[in-house]
């Protein structure tokens, strides 16, 4: 029973990537994989599916009840800074700055600009793709880079590395670790200057190639290519208001310190509240869009509702993924591996970079990964004796590497997104947001082993 219990684990995450391969929904592939998993390990399948699946530690409704605001609040934030025009106005800044030419390095830099102001992922990707296709149009520059680029951008460096983002991957470990977004700020910021100076890299190789090559743009099916008009933006400097603000405050707590008073009360509240203070953020920010943006505001409940409804499919596909983490750990197989991992002779951070990777790797799911990490083994390598910032950062960087194999919810949005496919996409997305960010955590792993926080 053993034997089928190692091939039900190892084959439910075969199932899970070639679900999502094909297209399925990744929701509906989360629970069926699940399903192989429990009839496989011969688990209680109402246990395991009402427990283990839905309600339980790590269940798909804990967290996405857990998190909802914060999603919510990113949602809100990136519709309205998205309907207002501050988004474009933004990017078409950058454009003029830096020239059409540089349309990937334009994307990424767009994409990180939005995401660690707090806008999710999968709207991030909605409001750049727009501006992308006319740049990508201009420059004769193929789609698969640009999907690549918005990788770069909107899914590594502003989401594990850079301290201070309010992404879900830094709440996460925050949350359980007790430490603040700005945990071990100098391994954060390597790790980011290494994601970034690498991934421009390729991409601009990657580009001079494609044009050597006589590889150039050719959209969608689905693709409307428009000329974009500035007039009727908001200036840039209004624009990226909204973000400063919404970043401002978010690493507040970890730069101003009160003795007395409501400041002090605030930034204590701040520190102790890695969810609901950047959540406070970004709804700050939004408040402050529908003061500047005039255009808005004549529809601020319609933008406010529909921000809130593209939250929901980025935060359930997430819970769907973590609700089959939330299975996987049941098994026989995965209580092994973790003993195996703890037990063995490899220095922790090595040992904790393994296992981080390898349950993001099951879930493809970076917060997935990390959720059950963090609920799981995090303790564990404490008690060996490694900072809990660093905790935090090696493992919020590490979760981003190998969760972005095929079967990635974020990886499968995107390429739907970009109407491409994986034989023509994820080469290069794979290289972005797997075999760079590893390159990443192993840095800063060394520069941990150095004293360096």
């Amino acid at each position: 029973m053993e034997i089928v219990g190692y091939f039900g684990l190892l084959g439910s995450v075969a199932l899970l990537i070639w679900l999502a391969l094909r297209g399925v929904d990744i929701m509906f592939a989360a629970i069926l994989s699940s399903l192989f998993i429990i009839v496989t390990n011969a688990l209680p399948l109402a246990d395991s599916l009402l427990n283990g699946f839905a309600s339980g530690p790590l269940g798909a409704f804990t967290f996405a009840g857990k998190f909802f605001f914060l999603f919510a609040a990113g949602a809100v934030f990136g519709r309205a800074m998205g309907d207002s025009g501050a988004a474009a106005s933004i990017a078409l800044a950058l454009v003029r700055r830096l020239g059409a030419d540089r349309a990937l390095i334009i994307t990424t830099i767009a994409c990180a600009a939005l995401t660690y102001g707090g806008v999710v992922v999968f709207v991030v990707i909605f409001a750049v793709y727009p501006l992308g296709l006319q740049l990508l149009k201009e420059a004769d520059i193929p789609k698969r880079l640009f999907c690549a680029a918005l990788a770069l951008g909107a899914g590594t460096f502003t989401l594990t590395a850079l301290p201070g983002t309010p992404s879900i991957q830094n709440a996460i470990s925050a949350s359980a670790l007790g430490t603040s977004l700005t945990a071990a700020p100098l391994l954060g910021f390597i790790a980011a200057a290494v994601m970034i100076v690498l991934g421009i890299w390729y991409l601009e190789h990657q580009r001079v190639r494609a044009k050597v090559a006589g590889e150039g743009f050719i959209p969608g099916p689905r693709d409307v290519i428009q000329e974009r008009d500035s007039s009727d933006l908001p200036s840039w400097p209004f624009a990226a208001l909204p973000l400063v603000i919404v970043i401002a405050l978010i690493v507040s707590p970890r730069l101003f310190t009160f003795e007395f008073g409501a400041l002090a009360e605030l930034m204590q509240f701040a520190s102790a509240q890695p969810i609901m203070w950047p959540s406070i953020s970004l709804g700050v920010g939004t408040i402050i869009c529908l003061a500047l943006f005039g255009n808005i505001r004549k529809t601020a409940f319609t933008t406010l509702g529909n921000g809130t409804n593209d939250s929901l499919m980025p935060m359930l596909n997430s819970a769907a993924i973590i609700g089959y983490g939330g299975v996987v750990v049941q098994t026989a197989g995965f209580q092994q591996l973790g003993d195996v991992v703890l037990n063995s002779s490899l220095p922790p951070l090595l040992s904790l970079f393994g296992s981080v990777s390898v349950i993001s790797a099951i879930t493809g799911s970076a917060s997935g990964g990390l959720q059950i990490f963090m609920q799981t083994m995090a303790q564990d390598y404490i008690a060996m004796g490694l900072d809990p910032e660093v905790v935090h950062r090696v493992a919020t960087v590490a979760a981003g590497g190998f969760d972005s194999l095929p079967h990635c919810g974020a990886v499968i949005t995107m390429l739907t997104i970009t109407q491409l496919t994986h034989k023509e996409a994820y080469r290069d997305t794979g290289v972005i947001t797997v075999v760079i960010p590893v390159i990443a955590t192993l840095t800063i792993m060394l520069a941990a082993t150095m004293g360096i926080r």
